[in-house]
């Protein structure tokens, strides 16, 4: 008995491995999302993404830089949607994100990442075109330009201070180098 058991949690835990997981719809991300954002009082940055985007992974990287992360996590609810994968990689995509990025402002002809600020009722403060100029898709911030936008756009999203967006400004100009 005792053999069949571990035999079939063995088998169990291996098939496991191989199970094909549907990543959430985005109306669910972006739900819980408002949900945390509203109990804390912050704003949501919605980040719509792919597996193979380099650009995506940099954003991640900059967000996520020791230097300037606590001051994101201090202001905002992040969410990533996968959008645009390949073919032989759609499993990734949350269904209804590619919808949403377009509800948000964003084209699958501008480019990703796309981000879009959302308030904690899910309505639309800012996204990542240029003063929202289709074509101007700033995406991962890095050149002077871009991140000027970006930095406005936090200004104006959050309680960030001065020195802190000084802060984030010069991480952001690292990815252009």
């Amino acid at each position: 008995m005792k053999q069949l058991f571990l035999t079939t949690l063995a088998f169990l835990v291996f098939a496991s491995g191989f199970a094909q997981t549907t990543p959430e719809p985005a109306s669910i991300v972006l739900a819980s999302a408002k949900e945390q954002a509203g109990r804390e009082k912050k704003n949501i940055i919605l980040i719509f993404h792919a597996s193979w985007c380099g650009w995506c992974h940099k954003m991640d990287s900059s967000l996520n830089d020791p230097k300037v992360k606590k001051y994101f996590q201090d202001n905002y609810v992040f969410r990533h949607l996968v959008v645009n994968e390949f073919k032989d990689k759609k499993k990734l995509e949350n269904p209804g994100a590619q919808e949403m990025m377009e509800q948000f402002g964003g084209t699958s002809t501008e480019g990703i990442p796309y981000w879009a600020v959302l308030d904690a009722k899910g309505n639309l403060l800012a996204d990542s075109r240029i003063d929202s100029q289709p074509g101007k898709n700033s995406g991962c911030p890095a050149k002077k330009e871009e991140v000027d936008y970006f930095i406005k756009v936090l200004q104006k999203t959050s309680k960030l201070d001065a020195n802190a967006l000084d802060v984030i400004g010069k991480r952001f100009r690292e990815n252009e180098l």
